[in-house]
Formats: C-alpha cells, sequence, structure tokens
C-alpha cells in the first residue's frame, strides 16, 4: 500500500526555506525544523532526507521562486540602465523593510556561512551566481545599445561588479546597514557607468 502523506510538503518546505533564510543552516537544529513544521523526525526524513538534504531542497527552492523571477524580470527589461536601477532600489527595499527585514538573501547567507563548502551547495551557488551576473549582462547589453553607457564602460566587467554589489546590498542589510547608505552606495556605482546620464 503506499505511503500516504498527511501533510502538504510543498507547504512544508517553504516554511522551512524562511526558517534556514531568517536563522542560518548551522543556527538552525533538525528540533527547530520539526517545532516550525509540527512534524516528526520520521516524516521529515522519509519525505526530505537528513538535515543536509533539507537545507538543499530549501535552497533550490528559495532560488527558483525568488532569485531566477528577478533575474528573468531584469534580463528581459528593455530600459537598460534605469531596469537594473530598480533592481537594485527594489533589493534595498526587500532587504530593509517588510517581513523579510534583515534576513539578507539565503543564498548571499550561504555564500558567507560554513555550508558552501558543500559541492552541491556550492553548486546551487555558483548556479545562482551565473544566473545574477548573465541578468546584469543583459541589461547592460541593452543599455549599451541604448547609448546608455559612459565611454569605455565593458559590459562585461561591469556585470560582474554589479552582481558583486548585490551580494553586497544582501549581506551588509543582514548586519544592520540602513535603506540611505546601501541607496548612496549603489547610486555611487551605478554613476560610474553613467545610470545618471540615462536616468
Amino acid at each position: 500500500m503506499p505511503d500516504i502523506k498527511h501533510f502538504d510538503p510543498d507547504a512544508t518546505l517553504e516554511t522551512v526555506v524562511r526558517l534556514f533564510w531568517r536563522q542560518g543552516v548551522a543556527s538552525t537544529g533538525i528540533q527547530d525544523v520539526v517545532t516550525a513544521t509540527g512534524l516528526n523526525r520520521s516524516s521529515l526524513y522519509a519525505t526530505f532526507g537528513g538535515k543536509q538534504d533539507l537545507y538543499l531542497a530549501a535552497l533550490r527552492r528559495y532560488m527558483e521562486q525568488r532569485s531566477e523571477p528577478m533575474f528573468r524580470r531584469l534580463a528581459e527589461d528593455e530600459r537598460g540602465l534605469p531596469a537594473i536601477s530598480e533592481f537594485f532600489g527594489g533589493l534595498i527595499e526587500a532587504r530593509c523593510s517588510g517581513e523579510y527585514a534583515r534576513w539578507g538573501c539565503m543564498v548571499s547567507n550561504a555564500h558567507a556561512g560554513a555550508e558552501n563548502s558543500d559541492p552541491a551547495v556550492r553548486a546551487v551557488l555558483d548556479q545562482h551566481h551565473r544566473g545574477l551576473r548573465e541578468a546584469m549582462y543583459a541589461a547592460l547589453v541593452t543599455a549599451d545599445r541604448e547609448g546608455q553607457l559612459a565611454p569605455g564602460v565593458d559590459p562585461g566587467a561591469s556585470a560582474d561588479l554589479l552582481a558583486l554589489l548585490a551580494y553586497g546590498v544582501n549581506l551588509r542589510s543582514r548586519a544592520g546597514a540602513d535603506a540611505a547608505t546601501l541607496g548612496r552606495t549603489v547610486t555611487a556605482a551605478l554613476d560610474s557607468i553613467g545610470v545618471r546620464a540615462a536616468a
């Protein structure tokens, strides 16, 4: 007879995403997961595997549901540099206000944590970075085509710079940096590639 689950694995995984995102994997024990989800250990293990498997599933879900849609919107936006400015404005707002304020980004948190020593985690982080960098690059190519970039600005190098800036916003916001300070930093970076003239 097939095993019948008396809980929603999708809803459970979303609860686990929030737990790992807010607390970090090192600070989250399996008992924390049991308490947050209301499930017993055997149900969790049977559905998701051990803690590391559960963390990986949560990290992938975070990337698929939160990061990748943002990357797609940026890459497909035909405005060029104003789209990048809007991306960062939304990022700062999400990191500094509302339900997830001061949680940072689950992926950026993983970059900074010991969990990045796991090859499976590193593969997810690398996939995320490629997606972020490619979205920045696509927007910069659009900007270049529209004549928005300052003379001599290389879209590839600037995409690398802006991807790193996004990680910095995520990590500094988690550490308590305020939105105004982060905004000034982003403005300075974007000014250097000509965004003010394009806005």
